[in-house]
């Protein structure tokens, strides 16, 4: 691959839907939190969280002002098949992730790449896509290897896998 180098997230790494198992309608209280798998759920309605600045996943559609993606038509089908209805609110992944912790929210639907770490607080679905970990440079660049990132800045966005990444090797390569 021609100026790509595999170390930098440009695709917040789009794993799958994070579907979280102790989903309790917004109509429900806390303590009753907690749907079996198999449950009936038809009727609730359930608080959906999600990051919407990662298209095609999910984004606004300024011209709707609704929120669509492959995440947004992920969800849809899941309420249409189990029915029940869902409220999505647009907070930011790092804010998602935090509104289920607190009971704000009852699940997320985001890009979100299963780590150790993450199964031990969140419990995931099967995921769906697998995005990688990518450095992209421009076309006329003469970086063609980790070796040639020495004495460079590399950008990367925080809390991602790919921050994770580079942070590891930033040292062995001298960026």
């Amino acid at each position: 691959m021609k100026k790509i180098i595999r170390i930098a997230a440009v695709l917040m790494a789009a794993l799958m839907l994070v579907s979280l198992a102790a989903c309790g309608g917004s109509d429900a209280p806390a303590e009753d939190s907690t749907a079996a798998p198999g449950a009936d759920v038809s009727g609730k309605t359930y608080v959906i969280s999600s990051d919407t600045a990662f298209a095609p996943f999910e984004y606004l559609d300024t011209a709707t002002q609704t929120y669509v993606g492959i995440d947004m038509d992920i969800m849809d089908a899941i309420a249409q098949d189990q029915g029940f209805a869902y409220e999505m609110k647009n907070e930011g992944f790092d804010a998602a992730l935090n509104a289920v912790q607190s009971e704000q929210s009852d699940a997320v639907i985001a890009g979100c790449t299963i780590t150790d770490e993450r199964k031990e607080t969140f419990d995931f679905s099967d995921s769906y896509f697998d995005a990688g970990q990518i450095l992209v440079v421009a076309a006329d660049s003469d970086i063609a290897s980790f070796e040639d990132l020495a004495g460079t800045t590399v950008a990367v966005k925080i809390s991602t896998q790919g921050a994770e990444f580079a942070e590891s090797i930033k040292d062995q390569y001298g960026f």
